[in-house]
């Protein structure tokens, strides 16, 4: 009898070990999806909530990163940049980790880099730091971003051997200056 349980307990095992290893392996190196927070309510108040089309951007957000493997989620202590990731990270039953709105982008990106050698990481950041965090983090170029721009998401994609490469595109509705 122990001798027919040894083969069958050895597969198992075997098949153990690697549903374990699945994720990782099937990730080549790390990406890393960089937004500004949606839409804003409007007013005088320091830390405004989304407003309706911002809620609608997020969810958006959300349902374009759905098939990413998303290991982590950022947001600055904004409640603009908190609603932004939240039904990114409710989806992946992720907690968003909060990052101080005036650290340094390459130290975030540092930080990011370190933290994070695979899948995929969004971070929400404001009109005058995201482009400072994607050009950290890609080591290049990148746009200044009017105040009047919600809609661009750059993602940044970190292969193994460490090289970096860009891509820029839009999501959700228009909502950018000419």
């Amino acid at each position: 009898m122990t001798r027919r349980l040894l083969p069958l307990l050895t597969f198992a095992c075997l098949l153990g070990a690697c549903a374990g290893t699945a994720p990782r392996a099937a990730v080549d190196g790390v990406t890393f999806v960089v937004v500004r927070h949606a839409e804003k309510a409007a007013g005088a108040d320091r830390d405004p909530e989304l407003n309706p089309a911002g809620l609608a951007r997020a969810s958006e957000l959300a349902r374009r990163l759905a098939r990413e493997p998303l290991v982590a989620v950022y947001a600055t202590g904004y409640r603009r940049t908190q609603q932004t990731v939240a039904p990114s990270a409710a989806a992946f039953g992720l907690a968003p980790k909060l990052y101080a709105a005036d650290m340094s982008a390459d130290a975030f990106a540092a930080q990011l880099r370190a933290t994070h050698p695979w899948g995929t990481v969004l971070v929400a950041g404001h009109s005058n730091t995201t482009p400072d965090i994607v050009a950290a983090l890609c080591a290049c170029a990148a746009e200044p971003m009017p105040e009047s721009e919600y809609d661009r998401i750059s993602t940044i994609r970190i292969a193994d051997d460490g090289r970096p490469a860009l891509h820029v595109t839009r999501y959700g509705s228009p909502a950018h200056a000419p």
